[in-house]
């Protein structure tokens, strides 16, 4: 088993695609495909968390983000990624553990 969590952000910075300051509806269909590809993810303020079972995977969810944002004339991305070996679940399982030690109940 292999978990990959890829933390990243991907969003137009031409005005091109964006509506004024806001990059909302870019980064909507986005999550929309990767809600509809059926991995784990976490939708934070400042980007996007996965948790991908190959770097495969991994990069074909970043492939299909940035097909949402192909007519665009430019866009930023920003990938982090942490590999393990022989373990599933670390979306909910990390932050179990940090709640933990610090002796709180965790209802995940």
């Amino acid at each position: 088993m292999l978990s990959v969590l890829l933390e990243f952000s991907m969003f137009p910075i031409s005005d091109t695609c964006r509506e004024g300051s806001s990059v909302s509806a870019q980064v909507a269909k986005i999550i929309d495909v990767i809600d509809k590809s059926g991995v784990a993810y976490q939708l934070t303020p400042m980007g996007t968390i996965i948790e991908a079972s190959s770097m495969k995977e991994a990069l074909h969810i970043v492939e299909l983000a940035y097909e949402q944002l192909s007519e665009c004339e430019r866009v930023y991305s920003s990938l982090k990624f942490d590999i393990r070996q022989d373990c599933t679940n670390r979306l909910k399982s990390k932050i179990a553990s940090v709640e933990k030690v610090l002796g709180r109940e965790v209802n995940h």
